[in-house]
């Protein structure tokens, strides 16, 4: 895995709102711990950082702006300047200045972690892919609950997230792991510092 110096982090829908107990049984039970190191490396290396945080227009969600999960996990709560982007839809391009953004800072590459797998990460991850982003899905700084489909059957959140990120894989992303990722900022941050030193 190799990262340009400007490789965004994009980490998406870290509220507190997905700890509510209606989403159900999880995987992932470190991926908290996966988050909060790559935006600590992503700030020590002052590369570029997005908050996604969903502000759903249902009343009744726990990611509504005036319910108590609408905050930011302590994990992942942004730091004062940081950018962080509202969205209502599952994509975090949809109806959100996210594409300019990136044009402003002339990003090709993103990192995408958060929650969940199947939904916001996937639905990301996929426009991302879709728009030309060499893109980056972090497994392991992600998650999935457990799913029942049409035919009533159950499936455990580890067998959704595993598909989830099978569907991305070659397609619309690169599937990697949290420890492989940070190596790749440290390495491209050391390769920033070294051409600026021989200018």
């Amino acid at each position: 895995m190799r990262l340009p110096a400007d490789a965004v982090l994009i980490v998406i829908d870290m509220q507190e709102a997905i700890d509510d107990p209606r989403f159900g049984a999880r995987n992932n039970l470190d991926a908290e711990a996966n988050i909060a190191a790559l935006i600590a490396a992503w700030r020590a290396e002052t590369l570029p950082l997005v908050h996604i945080r969903h502000d759903s227009l249902d009343p009744g969600s726990p990611y509504a702006p005036d319910a108590p999960g609408h905050r930011f996990k302590p994990c992942a709560t942004p730091l004062d300047g940081e950018t962080v982007i509202g969205k209502h839809a599952n994509s975090a391009f949809i109806g959100t200045g996210l594409e300019g953004l990136l044009d402003e800072l002339g990003a090709t590459t993103l990192v995408i972690c958060g929650v969940l797998t199947p939904n916001s990460v996937e639905a990301t991850a996929r426009h991302a892919g879709n728009l030309g982003y060499q893109v980056f899905v972090v497994g392991d700084a992600c998650w999935a609950v457990d799913k029942i489909d049409l035919r009533g059957r159950r499936w455990l959140a580890d067998d959704v997230h595993a598909l989830s990120l099978a569907h991305l894989q070659g397609e619309y992303a690169s599937v990697v792991d949290a420890a492989t990722t940070l190596r790749a900022a440290a390495a491209a941050k050391a390769r920033q510092r070294r051409a600026a030193g021989k200018t």
